[in-house]
């Protein structure tokens, strides 16, 4: 899980301070009308779209387009929106593996942004199956270090999580990521929440199983590839699985 960890402390940090910060937003709005399309509009019995909406409002998304991106995705507004999740798999500079999450309401539109994006940047498209194998669903919450109560530790979040059903807590530095089957995920997100342990995200996510070594060089290219695939509309998320020294990804 090293590699994972080090590509989800970069995620992390990259969101944080994620200059298209418009194309962010757009992204979590998305994700927000499919979660209350898909379980309604409300967040006291939609998990996924209570967590949609906390992500958001995380990244400062103003309450007013959280609100409409909830009506529109629940019909509540007159009229609904209509997306399609595709993953695409493909490999990346140093044979990287990699899984493209698009929602999109133009199949064919999605599939030249990312097939576009990959031949540019030094990755090809693999056939379905292929690369998927080598991930597997999980639950990841991140857990800042820094709580309104004061700092806490690896071993605090341990403690608040290991009876919900996690199964590790990874130290990111200055955050903690913590990992569990998909369908613990609001069972552990609750548990945090129980020992007054605030979180800036959690979703079900896919992990790799194997991790791809790459050096300095590799690194670079990978990250370029996946700022290239974030950088398409319908992209919205990116899963990877290489592994690189610390200082490099520090660096990135």
């Amino acid at each position: 899980m090293a590699g994972h960890s080090k590509w989800a402390t970069t995620k992390h940090k990259k969101a944080v301070i994620d200059a298209k910060r418009g194309k962010l937003f757009a992204k979590l709005i998305k994700n927000i009308e499919v979660a209350a399309r898909t379980g309604g509009p409300d967040p006291d019995g939609n998990p996924t779209l209570y967590d949609a909406i906390q992500k958001a409002k995380k990244q400062s998304v103003p309450n007013d387009n959280i609100d409409r991106a909830v009506k529109r995705g629940g019909g509540l507004d007159g009229g609904a929106v209509d997306y399609t999740t595709i993953m695409y798999e493909g490999y990346g500079p140093n044979g990287v593996a990699l899984l493209i999450e698009c929602l999109t309401d133009n199949k064919n539109r999605a599939a030249m942004e990312v097939r576009t994006a990959m031949t540019r940047n030094g990755g090809t498209m693999a056939d379905p199956g292929s690369v998927s194998y080598m991930f597997h669903r999980k639950g990841v919450i991140i857990v800042p270090e820094q709580q309104e109560g004061g700092p806490t530790t690896e071993d605090d979040v341990l403690m608040a999580v290991l009876d919900a059903g996690a199964e590790e807590v990874n130290d990111l530095g200055g955050s903690f990521e913590v990992v569990c089957e998909a369908g613990d995920l609001v069972a552990v997100r609750t548990a945090l929440q129980e020992a007054g342990l605030d979180y800036d995200s959690a979703d079900a996510s896919f992990v790799p199983s194997v991790n791809v070594e790459v050096d300095a060089d590799g690194a670079g290219k990978v990250v370029k590839l996946i700022d290239a695939l974030e950088d398409c509309d319908d992209v919205q998320n990116v899963y990877a699985n290489f592994d690189a020294p610390d200082e490099v990804m520090a660096e990135l």
